[in-house]
């Protein structure tokens, strides 16, 4: 630790934003007043003592006197180079600045305290590597430098302090760094602060250097490339001159590419103002770049690449029926389509108003019954191009109309981009998952499509990139939905229509015989005579080990069973050819997952209690069966009221205080123990809690739930019902009739109760579904319970028939 001596009296010299350290020999200009004024009361002193005038160095930053100043001896006083009075000062040791006191002469009089800045001996061995590092530092950045004359003088410095103080040379530090290592007066610690600042310099150092590296790299690149591109230039020029070839260049070329192509009258017009543009910009313009990226997209399209569409309506309806089973609206607006284009062709009708004979169809439906695929089926039908466009999740509205040409990246939308890739006008383009876009603050993109989805106005179509007129009225779009709440109500309205609610047991049956199988087959590597699997195996999969709409699973299904055949034969378990019989599936790929309500043993059943009914539903994934559980509380509880659980809407919540106030009103009529209602909380539930549900057609289920649980009579089990009820007791009409019928035949049911306002919807269930369910039309919840309530009985309740 620094030790302090006996107090001097000291003429203080001023030092602005400078700073002199111990060791260090300066110049000082002798016309400033200040260093002046010092420097005479430092000789007038040293007329009275020994040795040579001393005074006190001390830094001023902005008019603050340091607390630590330097003792300075005056070595010469003479002129400066320049010729100014000057005198020659060297820094001697640190002195503590105390108060201040008088003494000869006009300047500033203080007593200082000498600091003793002495080290250990032998050095400290963490001191001993400081100063090599420093020492290396230091002599890296001389070398830099070129002064190879102070790296011996660097190097021959012992002291830790004078080593510390050297650094006060260095022309990099700041007048604060220097502050910084005049008040530590630990030896070891200044040492170690000076060997930090110069650590940092030589890292900004070479940051700096690396920068300076690569852009004069760059800067040397880009005249080379300069010079080569005029040489180039040169070379090409003499040898047009030579081969008696016409001087042009690029944009010649795209002159003469735009009046050799094929383009409409406007599109030609705005294509050859572009190339106007061309000529006039120079090679190094961004404009450039843009005009040659959007001239080559505008040459690249289709403009006049037609098609010819197939009008042969037997063989467009054949291919239909050989790619897809079932789908029969889809293949019928198909074929009608054709039928109507082959007439219009025939009576020269092909352009009314300058609109063609496109076609826009919305193809609403669960997932998995071929939507996408039928697609492809139209196009090939058709004779067309087929292009498909994923809009899944596509938020930014230029992806539908493109970007405007000034932004950097531009491209065109998608639809542009279809065509571009179909290589004709008139393609088959499928919007795929048309109600899944979504909108935020880049636009909303279903509004986008509002003019490419509009025959009245998509024959004039404008993209934001190319900004010319696109004739789309001859494309035939085709939109896939799973859910048509999510498709905005004015584009729907531009669409026709056409609904997939779903295969039947039997069209599934034949879908998997003729097209998953043989293509599962190529896939497992296994020939058609290899494996061969029984219609009942394939009737079991579709009815037990998977319960859907479309033939997704079922695929995944009759996939897994082949690789389980292939992985045996391969293990030397099987032989083939091998036939999957029924018998077969469970010790191949397990237990079915569902099995039917009516299949169960009496006491599994969920309608085994009183209070818990069957209703028909729709989700995004078809129509699926829905149970409705109620029960009451104990009325020592106190908990009166009505509690309603499993994630339900308002309507939902509405729909089942409207049964338990029909019940409560009809209930002596009905002879229902009603009473019970007023004293004990009813509590109504719906399973699969974690799945929102919501809707009016469970009224008439949960009505039906109440009234079983009062009665005590069972629901019967093959019983399913959908249906609005009124206050009144009436059955009010509800949507989705073919959905919860195709899945009330799925699940086993046998006898489906509807509203009879909806028995005209009964036409689009297939007949086969129809033969096989018990429907009953009904207006009144009466005659509900009636067909749904089994008589009671002691202990089970067994079922009764019921008239229809």
């Amino acid at each position: 630790m620094a030790a302090e001596s006996t107090p001097l009296a000291l003429p203080v010299l001023p030092l602005d934003d400078e700073v002199v350290l111990p060791g260090m020999v300066v110049p000082l200009d002798l016309s400033d007043s200040e260093v002046r004024a010092a420097v005479e009361a430092a000789q007038a002193a040293a007329r009275d003592e020994p040795g040579k005038p001393k005074v006190l160095l001390v830094p001023r930053v902005d008019g603050t006197y340091a607390g630590i100043g330097v003792l300075g001896t005056v070595e010469q006083v003479g002129r400066l180079a320049d010729g100014d009075p000057g005198a020659l000062i060297r820094g001697r040791g640190r002195v503590r600045i105390g108060a201040g006191t008088t003494g000869p002469g006009a300047a500033l009089w203080v007593e200082g305290t000498r600091i003793d800045e002495s080290v250990p001996d032998p050095l400290p061995g963490h001191a001993t590597e400081l100063v090599k590092e420093y020492k290396a530092l230091a002599t890296a950045w001389l070398r830099k430098r070129g002064a190879w004359q102070v790296v011996d003088r660097v190097q021959a410095i012992d002291d830790v302090s004078a080593l510390a103080d050297n650094s006060g040379y260095s022309p990099f530090l700041t007048t604060e760094q220097k502050v910084a290592l005049l008040e530590t007066t630990d030896p070891v610690a200044r040492l170690k602060l000076a060997t930090q600042q110069l650590r940092d310099h030589l890292a900004e150092q070479d940051v700096a250097e690396t920068i300076a590296k690569d852009v004069q790299e760059g800067v040397d690149k880009q005249q080379r490339e300069f010079l080569l591109r005029r040489q180039l230039e040169a070379v090409r020029k003499e040898l047009r001159e030579l081969n008696g070839e016409q001087d042009g260049d690029e944009s010649d070329d795209y002159r003469a590419r735009v009046e050799a192509a094929d383009l409409p009258g406007k599109v030609r017009e705005a294509a050859l103002k572009e190339v106007d543009k061309l000529e006039r910009s120079s090679d190094q313009s961004p404009e450039g770049s843009w005009i040659r990226t959007w001239l080559d997209t505008v040459l690249e399209m289709p403009w006049n690449e037609r098609t010819e569409d197939s009008y042969d309506i037997q063989g467009a309806q054949a291919v239909l029926d050989a790619e897809h089973a079932g789908l029969q609206d889809v293949k019928e607006r198909i074929t009608e389509y054709l039928a109507v284009r082959k007439r219009r062709s025939d009576r020269g009708l092909g352009v009314v108003g300058g609109r063609r004979g496109g076609a826009v169809l919305a193809l609403v439906g669960p997932p998995g019954v071929g939507k996408t695929s039928l697609g492809e089926s139209v196009a090939h039908a058709m004779g067309r191009k087929f292009v498909r466009v994923a809009l899944g999740g596509v938020r930014d509205e230029a992806e539908i109309r493109g970007h405007r040409r000034t932004y950097v990246g531009a491209l065109p939308g998608r639809i542009v981009r279809a065509i571009k890739e179909a290589g004709s006008m008139n393609p088959v383009v499928l919007l795929d998952e048309i109600d899944k876009v979504g909108s935020d603050f880049r636009g909303d993109p279903a509004a986008a499509l509002l003019e490419v989805l509009d025959p009245a106005q998509n024959h004039t179509f404008r993209d934001h990139y190319l900004e010319v007129e696109l004739d789309l009225s001859d494309v035939v779009f085709l939109a896939t939905a799973n859910v048509l709440e999510a498709i905005p109500e004015a584009l729907l309205d531009r669409m026709e229509l056409v609904r997939l609610d779903g295969y039947t047991e039997d069209e599934k049956i034949v879908i998997a015989r003729d097209h998953l199988l043989p293509r599962q087959l190529e896939r497992a590597g296994l020939q058609p005579d290899e494996v061969t699997i029984e219609e009942g195996a394939l009737r079991k999969l579709a009815g037990e080990y998977t319960r859907e709409a479309g033939v997704r699973n079922l695929e995944r299904s009759v996939a897994r069973l082949l690789r389980k055949v292939a992985a045996q034969h391969e293990l030397g378990e099987r032989k083939l050819p091998f036939t999957v019989a029924e018998d077969d599936l469970r010790g191949l790929i397990g237990r079915p997952h569902h099995v039917p309500e009516s299949a169960q043993e009496p006491a599994e059943r969920r309608t085994a209690v009183p209070g818990v009914a069957t209703g028909l539903a729709v989700t995004g994934a078809g129509g699926d069966v829905l149970y409705v559980e109620a029960s009451l509380a104990d009325p020592e509880t106190g908990a009166a009221g009505l509690t309603l659980t499993g994630q339900l809407g308002d309507v939902m919540k509405e729909s089942a205080q409207i049964a338990l106030s029909f019940l409560r009103s009809h209930g002596a009529e009905l002879e229902l123990p009603v009473g019970d209602l007023k004293d004990r909380g009813v509590h109504i539930h719906f399973p699969a809690g974690a799945v929102p549900k919501d809707g009016p057609s469970a009224g008439i289920t949960m009505t039906t739930a109440l009234a079983s649980l009062l009665s005590g009579r069972l629901v019967r089990t093959d019983v399913a019902m959908t249906g609005e009820v009124s206050l009144t007791g009436r059955v009010l009409p509800i949507g989705g009739v073919k959905q919860k019928l195709l899945a009330a035949h799925r699940a086993g049911v046998t006898t489906v109760i509807i509203p009879k306002r909806n028995e005209a919807d009964l036409d689009d269930v297939p007949a086969e579904v129809l033969e096989k369910l018990d429907v009953h039309a009904v207006t009144d919840v009466r005659q509900v319970l009636e067909l749904a309530l089994s008589p009671a009985t002691n202990g089970a309740a067994p079922e009764v028939p019921v008239a229809a």
